[in-house]
């Protein structure tokens, strides 16, 4: 423990660091005042809403992998199944190409469809953060979230080839941007989405709607104080406002993650990251309700008011989290992997290793008995 006099040090320290640096506090809510007034009420709309979610690594966390076996599974609100797929860490970057193509080139899942528009027949062509590693040296497990953050990406970019019963808006886990994909490849996926979606209205008078949700946002986490003194979304209905460019660069450390299409040729550099444009919005009908961060599809901004709307009903039914899209959470609870389906993926993992030690498995029984943490044994 602090002793008592540190202690009293410490609060006039901190109190003399608040003073000095209550400019930036002044500065933060004179950026956010404008937006105040910029405050827009929601209306409720009748949309299907849908919503894709990939399994979180941290989810599969297993008592005993000594592979660093990870699962890269995307499902839907409705639990369809749209890719359940096994790496590790040391998987083989040309195995993995080799799975997205049919022997004849052709391709044989959502990745390799993304890539065959996209012009590139590996991985290392799609991303910079997918390389072969050199043999000998320790291999990051990041790439792993890359790849599955690229079969996301791809299976959105499938779906929007299908055909829609309804008007629908689709909402991604996550806001729309990634640094991620190579060069210009995510400004042309984009840019095709955009025409698929297009499309569809043409051939079968469907709209489809376009939305990211994230938990979190550095935007909102700097501004969050300066907007509750300023009475930003402080209102007794649920409502939105747009948050300017400008705003956005100021709180990332690489602006080029808040530039989009909007402030191109301002800058002089082209967007490559940001597929969105971010509102805050708060679904709930009192002042201290959470406000989320919601990113919609760059071309639909215009359609901001039919797509919050659309996504209000199913806000406010949210549970367990309340006043957050529900399909989201039921796509969420759909991937996890938890009780009966993760002991089975635990008991598979046992047995795969056990048949890699051939004569030796009975070490792995003995293995199994003894406590993998004795410091627990402090709690007891």
């Amino acid at each position: 423990m602090i002793d008592p006099t540190s202690m009293a040090d410490l609060k006039q320290a901190i109190a003399g660091c608040i003073g000095a640096d209550q400019s930036v506090l002044d500065g933060l809510r004179e950026e956010i005042r404008p937006l105040k007034g910029a405050t827009k009420r929601i209306q409720p709309r009748a949309t299907t809403s849908i919503s894709l979610v990939g399994t979180d690594g941290g989810n599969n966390q297993l008592q005993f992998d000594p592979f660093l076996i990870q699962l890269v599974r995307v499902v839907d609100s409705s639990n369809n199944e749209y890719c359940l797929e096994v790496v590790s860490p040391t998987t083989p970057i040309q195995m993995l190409n080799k799975r997205q193509f049919a022997t004849d080139g052709s391709p044989r899942t959502a990745l390799g469809e993304m890539m065959t528009f996209l012009n590139v027949s590996s991985l290392p062509e799609l991303t910079h953060m997918i390389r072969p590693t050199d043999k000998g040296k320790p291999v990051s497990q990041s790439w792993v979230q890359v790849y599955r953050e690229l079969v996301e990406w791809a299976i959105l970019f499938a779906i929007l080839k299908k055909d829609f019963g309804t008007d629908t808006l689709i909402v991604c886990d996550g806001l729309l941007r990634s640094k991620v994909f190579a060069k210009d490849l995510f400004q042309r996926l984009l840019q095709e989405m955009k025409e698929r979606i297009e499309a569809q209205f043409k051939r079968s008078r469907r709209r489809v709607y376009l939305a990211g949700v994230a938990k979190h946002s550095k935007v909102l986490a700097r501004y969050r104080l300066a907007m509750a003194l300023e009475g930003v979304l402080q209102t007794d209905y649920p409502a939105y406002v747009e948050v300017p460019r400008d705003v956005e660069e100021r709180a990332y450390v690489w602006s080029e993650f808040a530039r989009g299409d909007d402030h191109v040729g301002e800058g002089g550099e082209i967007n490559k990251f940001v597929g969105g444009k971010m509102f805050l919005v708060k679904f709930g009908a009192h002042r201290r309700d959470p406000v989320w961060p919601i990113d919609i599809f760059e071309p639909q901004r215009n359609e901001s008011q039919v797509i919050l709307g659309s996504m209000l009903a199913d806000a406010i039914n949210g549970f367990p989290v309340p006043y957050y899209p529900q399909c989201l959470q039921k796509a969420h609870e759909n991937a996890a992997l938890v009780d009966f389906d993760f002991d089975i993926l635990q008991d598979f993992i046992y047995e795969g290793v056990r048949i890699s030690l051939g004569g030796h498995a009975s070490t792995l029984d003995t293995f199994r008995l003894q406590d993998t943490d004795p410091s627990q044994r402090r709690y007891g």
